[in-house]
């Protein structure tokens, strides 16, 4: 399988670096091919410009290799931090870049009007690894979770990614190294539940039943 692994936050020395790290590493030992990409050490510049808002736009060679890739993955993984209720802004504009109409999605004629697009990725399952210095129930509570819906509903759910997983490792503060060790654990099993390992074919290994004995 390919899969499309995209991190961001500025300090390589991050949990989200050691997250990201991890999952790779996963992902490579399960035999997976991996488009890794690591928005602040490419320095990729999320602003858009009018010239690529459309369809048919003449797309910058960066742009159109992370548009080709998210294009042939069958998964997808996001890490970042939870910055005020939302991605950083490198992230952000990189949904708003790549995460674009004739590649993510497609308004379709005919559609009555309702404005709903059509999704168009290829990737059947989408992983969302947040870091947050909140503690889970307050963000629920007083801030509803942002994050769960732009990621689940915004963004995934309308380019036709429905099986989603999102995992807040909180908080990260007020974390000891035990703790930490515990949530790079938690990442590779989560990582090996959804993509496991290939076969010489590329197919998903078949786990033994020995339920029976």
């Amino acid at each position: 399988m390919k899969i499309f692994l995209i991190l961001a936050h500025p300090n390589t020395k991050s949990f989200n670096h050691a997250v990201a790290q991890t999952a790779a590493e996963q992902l490579w030992f399960n035999g997976h091919e991996i488009f890794y990409h690591d928005l602040y050490q490419e320095s990729f510049d999320p602003v858009l410009s009018f010239e690529e808002i459309a369809k048919d736009a003449q797309l910058p060679e960066k742009i159109a290799e992370h548009c080709e890739q998210i294009a042939r993955a069958d998964g997808v993984i996001v890490v970042h931090p939870n910055w005020w209720g939302q991605p950083p802004a490198i992230l952000k504009g990189w949904v708003d870049r790549v995460i674009r109409p004739g590649v993510a999605y497609e308004f379709v004629a005919g559609d009555g009007g309702e404005g709903v697009p059509k999704g168009l990725l290829r990737a059947e399952t989408a992983l969302v690894f947040n870091t947050s210095n909140t503690e889970k129930r307050r963000e629920r509570t007083v801030f509803g979770d942002p994050l769960e819906t732009i990621w689940k509903n915004c963004i995934f759910g309308l380019c036709g990614v429905n099986d989603f997983y999102r995992r807040t490792f909180a908080t990260v503060v007020t974390s000891n190294e035990e703790l930490r060790k515990e949530w790079l654990e938690e990442t590779k099993r989560t990582v090996d539940s959804f993509f496991p390992p290939m076969n010489r074919a590329g197919e998903k290994k078949k786990v033994a039943d020995t339920s029976h004995g």
